[in-house]
C-alpha cells in the first residue's frame, strides 16, 4: 500500500528546494518579532543577531517536533513551527513596565516557559473546548494582533532614532514607501516561488537603494562569526513575574486557538483530516516547543499559516519537505553571520515590509470574520466591543496610567483584553441561556426602533442566501 502524500518522502534534491520554499515563504515572520522586541529594549547589534538567530534554531527544533513527531507529540502534518506574532505586543509592554530593561528579556522567557508548560499540560482538555472560540473570537484577535503590530511597523518607516535629527524626514519615509511598492509589484506581476518570497525580494532590493542614502550598515555581518550556538539563558536566568505569566498565558490561549484552526485546515487541504487526537498532538507540539524555546533564548512557538497556504499552492504535501525547511532553520540558527544579514537591513526599508506583513495579519483576522456569521447581531456586537477594548492601548496610551504597573503589563496588551472580551462576551452572548435573542436577520448591533422614530421598524432584510439554510 502507497504511504499517504503526507508520509511521502521526495528525491533530495527537491526536498531541499521545496524546504527552502518554505524557509522563504516565513523567514521574515520569525525575524520580526525578535526585531520588535530587541529593539524595544534597545539591544545592540551583536545581541539582536544573537536573539534573531536563537528565533531561528528554535523555529526549527519546534518544526521537527511538528512533522516528526515524537510519542503522542506532533500533528505529524506538513506545519512550519515560527516565532507567533501574537506575543509580540504584550512582550513589548513588558519590555515597557520594566525599569531595568536588562531583566525584560528573562521576564518574558519566565513567562514564556510556565505559559508553555500549563498549554502542554491542558492540550488534551484544551482540544475539547474549542466550540468556545469560534471564528468569531479567533477573528477579532487575529484582526487584533495585525491591528497592534501596524504601529511598529510606521515607526520603523520614520526610523530607528527618535532622537536622531533625520527621524520621519522625506528620505526615511520615501525608503519605506519604495520599498512598500515593490513589494505590492512583486506580488501583483510575478508567480509561484517569486510571488511567495516578495517580502523577502522587498527587504534585499530596498536595503541596496538605502545604500547611497548611507542607511544601511554592513558592520553586523562584518562583526559575526560563521558558527555559533544560541548559548542556553545568554540574556540571564528567567524571572518569574505573575503579571507577565498571565499576560503570556492569554497569548498561549490564542496561539493554541489559533494553530487548532490551522491544524483544521491543513488537515482539509492534505486530505487528511485533524481529528481531536491530531489536534492535542498538534498541540502538545506548539506548547512543548514554546516551554523549551527560551532555554535557547527564543519565543513562544505557533503554526505559520502563510505556509498552508505554500502547501495548498504547491500541491506539495508531504511533512518531510516542512522538516527539511526545519534543517534549515537550525542551520541558520547556527550561523550567525546569515541572522545578522536582517540587521543590515534599515529600519525604514523594515517598515515598508513591515506595512504588508502586519496588514497581512489583521486581514487574515478579517477573513476569519467573514465566517462568523456577523448576520447575528450577538456576533457583531462581541467584535464591535472586543475591537473597542482591545485598540484602546494604541489609540489612548494612557488610558490605563492609573492602574498599577503589574496590572497594566496585561492591560497594555490589547491582544490580551481584547481576547478576554471576546472570550467572555461569546459566552455570555452565544453560551450561557442558549445564547439569549439569536436573531439571524439582525445586521447591525443598533437598530433604530419605535421608541426613538416613532414609527414601527419594518423587518430588516436577512442576508443568508435562501439555499444555505
Amino acid at each position: 500500500m502507497a504511504d499517504h502524500p503526507v508520509d511521502e518522502k521526495l528525491p533530495a534534491l527537491k526536498m531541499a528546494t521545496t524546504g527552502l520554499q518554505h524557509v522563504a515563504a516565513m523567514y521574515a515572520g520569525v525575524v520580526a518579532p525578535p526585531l520588535i522586541v530587541g529593539a524595544a529594549i534597545g539591544l545592540s547589534a551583536t545581541d539582536l543577531t544573537f536573539l534573531t538567530g536563537a528565533c531561528l534554531f528554535t523555529a526549527g527544533l519546534a518544526t521537527f517536533l511538528q512533522t516528526l513527531g515524537v510519542w503522542k507529540i506532533g500533528a505529524r502534518l506538513p506545519f512550519v513551527n515560527g516565532v507567533t506574532f501574537a506575543g509580540v505586543a504584550p512582550m513589548t509592554a513588558i519590555v515597557a513596565s520594566t525599569e531595568d530593561k536588562s531583566d525584560a528579556l528573562p521576564v518574558i522567557f519566565g513567562a514564556v516557559i510556565v505559559a508553555g508548560l500549563l498549554g502542554f499540560l491542558a492540550a488534551p482538555v484544551f482540544c475539547k473546548a474549542i466550540r468556545f472560540f469560534p471564528p468569531v473570537v479567533t477573528g477579532t484577535v487575529i484582526t487584533l494582533i495585525g491591528i497592534s503590530l501596524l504601529p511598529v511597523a510606521f515607526g520603523w518607516a520614520q526610523g530607528p532614532n527618535p532622537a536622531a535629527h533625520d527621524y520621519g524626514s522625506a528620505t526615511n519615509l520615501g525608503l519605506a514607501a519604495v520599498t512598500l511598492l515593490i513589494v505590492l509589484l512583486l506580488r501583483r506581476f510575478t508567480t509561484g516561488f517569486v510571488k511567495q518570497i516578495a517580502v523577502l525580494l522587498g527587504l534585499v532590493i530596498g536595503t541596496l537603494i538605502a545604500i547611497p542614502f548611507g542607511a544601511t550598515d554592513f558592520g553586523p555581518v562584518a562583526d559575526a562569526a560563521v558558527i555559533g550556538f544560541p548559548t542556553p539563558f545568554h540574556f540571564g536566568a528567567p524571572q518569574f513575574q505573575l503579571a507577565a505569566i498571565i499576560s503570556m498565558c492569554v497569548v498561549m490561549v490564542v496561539s493554541m486557538t489559533e494553530s487548532t484552526a490551522d491544524m483544521l485546515a491543513l488537515g482539509e487541504i492534505v486530505e487528511r483530516p485533524a481529528d481531536e487526537r491530531t489536534i492535542a498532538a498538534g498541540l502538545r507540539a506548539d506548547t512543548l516547543g514554546s516551554a523549551v524555546s527560551p532555554l535557547f533564548n527564543g519565543f513562544m512557538c505557533s503554526a505559520f499559516a502563510q505556509n498552508i497556504g505554500l502547501v495548498a499552492m504547491t500541491k506539495i504535501r508531504s511533512r518531510y519537505v516542512v522538516a527539511a525547511g526545519g534543517g534549515f532553520l537550525v542551520l541558520m540558527g547556527l550561523c550567525p553571520m546569515a541572522a545578522s544579514l536582517i540587521a543590515v537591513v534599515p529600519r525604514p526599508v523594515l517598515g515598508g515590509a513591515g506595512v504588508v506583513l502586519f496588514g497581512s495579519v489583521a486581514a487574515s483576522g478579517i477573513q476569519t470574520l467573514v465566517r462568523a456569521a456577523l448576520d447575528k447581531d450577538n456576533n457583531v456586537l462581541i467584535v464591535a466591543v472586543s475591537l473597542a477594548v482591545g485598540i484602546i492601548p494604541i489609540t489612548a496610551p494612557e488610558f490605563y496610567h492609573a492602574f498599577p504597573e503589574t496590572a497594566r503589563i496585561v492591560l497594555d496588551s490589547g491582544i490580551s483584553t481584547g481576547c478576554v472580551a471576546a472570550v467572555l462576551l461569546n459566552l455570555v452572548f452565544n453560551h450561557l441561556g442558549r445564547g439569549g435573542r439569536d436573531a439571524h436577520d439582525v445586521t447591525h448591533p443598533m437598530e433604530a426602533g419605535e421608541e426613538l422614530t416613532g414609527v414601527p421598524k419594518a423587518p430588516a432584510a436577512s442576508l443568508t442566501p435562501p439555499d444555505s439554510a
